[in-house]
């Protein structure tokens, strides 16, 4: 197969992979590594496994630059799970856990959140329909927060953090960084977790990214079921159950893909590249406008509108029969939005630009 038979995918995710990656797994469902068995096939107690898992540690724990007092799990139940098992965790009845609501997956760990204990918002962004980061002078922390919670890319409506100044020193962090994991340079110790799904940029749907310190694993309740405690998956390297083998292998080979890259920095620059080229057409069309204000818009989501539903329609489908996929909108905004991830080509950035500039002047 070769590059003319696949198209432009701007999914949000499950998104597109590096494609040396997905060539890799093709060979490896069918024959890992020269074993006479896929890697589907592997039992997850096997050296095989082992071999992945071990991989897949030491490569992240590298390119993130993860401190030893940090594990790095790999779990299941998508990002959602996280929204409940981080409170379940460390918020009790009479304790309060901060967050930052920019978004509707902020809303929904907010939410879970209110499950275990008191919550106090510290800002939101929901007055202007989540189209901006709020400024740090409206931002208000309480008095001892457990935790506070960030989501530091917002999928749905295209904004993103980009300066971690304003939070409090002695701060627990916690980050929801789905969406732009690995997309840039991260300095984990500033945090105490960062979990992230993975289907966005580091590998298939099905499996999570947890980088969590230990100081807060072994301070987790010991009263819940088995499962949803952190430290069960930290004794057993994520293997206490099956855990998603597949999805692990993947993600060995994306991190490997982002080392050859040059590593995050340039994965920063070329996503930086990438998304000011889109803005800058969006800024001067007479047709599309982008929805996220300027100096809140995210490098990984590019969202934006004609005004008209309608005719935002009928340039997504003008978009598909030009070889570009997955441009509309969440549902509950409408709308386009171009995911341009870590593994997603500069070249497709510019063939969508001049398929906005085509369907602009056949619309007038």
């Amino acid at each position: 197969m070769n590059r003319s038979e696949r198209i432009f995918n701007f999914s949000a995710g499950p998104a597109i992979l590096p494609e040396p990656v997905l060539r890799e797994a093709q060979q490896a469902i069918w024959n890992l590594d020269g074993t006479g068995i896929g890697v589907l096939e592997h039992s997850h107690r096997g050296a095989a496994f082992q071999e992945i898992l071990d991989d897949a540690i030491e490569r992240c724990r590298r390119l993130a630059d993860i401190p030893p007092e940090y594990h790095i799990l790999f779990l299941q139940g998508g990002a959602s799970t996280q929204f409940f098992m981080a409170p379940m965790n460390w918020l009790k009845p009479q304790d309060t856990a901060d967050y930052l609501v920019t978004g509707s997956w902020s809303k929904k760990a907010l939410a879970e959140a209110r499950r275990f204990g008191n919550v106090h918002v510290v800002c939101s962004s929901e007055d202007r329909n989540f189209s901006y980061i709020p400024p740090r002078e409206r931002w208000q922390f309480s008095e001892r927060p457990v935790y506070v919670h960030v989501t530091s890319n917002n999928t749905i409506y295209g904004t993103q953090f980009h300066d971690w100044s304003g939070f409090p020193d002695d701060a627990v962090l916690i980050c929801d960084a789905s969406s732009d994991i690995f997309s840039r340079p991260l300095d984990v110790r500033r945090f105490g977790m960062i979990y992230a799904g993975a289907q966005k940029n580091l590998g298939p749907a099905g499996v999570t990214l947890v980088i969590v310190r230990d100081d807060l694993v072994q301070r987790g309740s010991e009263q819940l079921p088995t499962m949803l405690q952190y430290r069960t998956h930290v004794k057993a390297n994520s293997c206490y159950n099956t855990p998603p083998t597949f999805g692990v292998f993947v993600m060995a080979r994306v991190f490997r893909w982002i080392e050859q890259q040059g590593g995050l920095e340039a994965m920063a620059e070329r996503n930086r590249r990438k998304a000011a080229r889109l803005y800058e057409y969006l800024d001067q069309s007479r047709l599309f406008r982008p929805t996220a204000e300027k100096e809140s818009r995210s490098w990984m989501n590019v969202t934006f509108v004609t005004g008209d539903p309608e005719r935002d329609a009928r340039f997504i489908e003008f978009a598909r029969q030009a070889g570009l996929d997955g441009l509309k909108g969440h549902r509950s905004v409408g709308g386009m939005r171009a995911s341009i991830y870590n593994a997603f080509p500069e070249e497709g950035v510019q063939r969508l630009i001049e398929v906005m500039r085509d369907f602009e002047s056949r619309e007038g």
